[in-house]
């Protein structure tokens, strides 16, 4: 799918179809998420409080994607996502969490 993430530019990286797929956290994807899902400090609010929901967490996932296959959808990551395990996708969300919040 695309190269290892790279953790100095905040990425994270999560398996599709058992490929990596790198998350990056750029500014447009973070506006794009923002358009979908509302302010993001609300979204790591709701995280903290164990309130996020599947689809929150993928359509952050969806926005912040890099360099994946043209062939990818949505409803492909959330399988994913779900095949994986919450707890599989966690480190990920964090680390996307942690950069809405810190920057880099």
């Amino acid at each position: 799918m695309s190269a290892p993430a790279n953790a100095a530019r905040g990425e994270a990286s999560i398996r599709v179809a058992g490929e990596p797929l790198v998350l990056r956290p750029s500014f447009a994807a973070l506006v794009a998420a923002e358009e979908e899902l509302g302010p993001l400090f609300a979204l790591v609010e709701r995280a903290a409080r164990g309130d996020l929901r599947l689809a929150e967490l993928v359509a952050l996932f969806w926005h912040c994607r890099h360099d994946a296959p043209p062939a990818l959808t949505r409803e492909t990551l959330g399988e994913a996502v779900v095949a994986g395990g919450i707890a599989g996708a966690t480190p990920a969300l964090k680390l996307l969490l942690r950069q809405v919040l810190a920057g880099r």
